[in-house]
């Protein structure tokens, strides 16, 4: 309690692990919140939150309070599930992809990503996992950082041509992004281009929380 009382005026690290993932991993108190973050990011529970819960209410929690399955790629702390089961009060069975054991050691002790009852942890590479499950979502959310950097295979046709396949009629893709220069913009548009405009709606919101630009993407039509 005193730690958590005196983060509101200083943040307070009370745990720290290496990882071979995402470097150097730290669990704060920071304003009275426990927050995950790596070297030069925040991982969970803090801006992060913030950003992933703005593109939740851009899709409308009306509609993610009634979907069926939900795909978390990236679970870091799990900042992301707790605002589907917690806020949204979301039923859906909900599947998490993380490559990196030591965040879910981490989001399990301090942040009981394991107590929640509809939800299942997937220790994978996310690129693998998408072009291998047999399964289909209503809701992607794609928020897969390493530090700061977005890793490359995001881009790559093959990926996307596996979230097109796995994403239903009437789903959405929330993808996350980071905007530091001009070379991610094009990127981000180069990104959109593989989503057909009669099959797909691509909505990007930019700015959030500052450097972070959000891609929504809707399906419509059947493929």
């Amino acid at each position: 309690m005193i730690k958590r009382l005196l983060s509101y005026l200083f943040p307070i690290t009370i745990f720290e692990k290496k990882s071979s993932i995402s470097e150097n991993l730290e669990v704060t108190w920071n304003n009275g919140k426990l927050v995950l973050d790596s070297k030069n990011t925040n991982y969970s529970y803090g801006s992060l939150q913030k950003v992933l819960r703005k593109g939740l209410s851009y899709i409308g929690f009306d509609k993610i309070s009634t979907m069926n399955e939900i795909l978390v790629l990236g679970v870091a702390g799990g900042s992301v599930v707790k605002t589907l089961v917690d806020e949204i009060k979301c039923k859906a069975y909900i599947i998490g992809v993380e490559i990196d054991e030591s965040v879910i050691e981490i989001s399990n002790t301090y942040f009981g990503l394991d107590k929640i009852p509809n939800y299942k942890t997937v220790i994978a590479d996310a690129s693998q996992f998408v072009s291998k499950t047999t399964r289909t979502y209503d809701l992607i959310i794609i928020d897969i950082f390493q530090d700061s950097k977005m890793p490359d295979f995001l881009f790559s046709q093959e990926f996307i041509n596996a979230i097109k396949k796995i994403v239903t009629k009437n789903g959405f893709i929330l993808f996350n992004t980071m905007l530091l220069d001009e070379t991610n913009e094009t990127r981000n548009v180069d990104f959109m281009k593989h989503f057909e405009k009669d099959i797909y709606i691509c909505k990007t919101f930019s700015n959030v929380e500052y450097y972070n630009q959000l891609i929504i993407i809707e399906k419509n039509k059947i493929d």
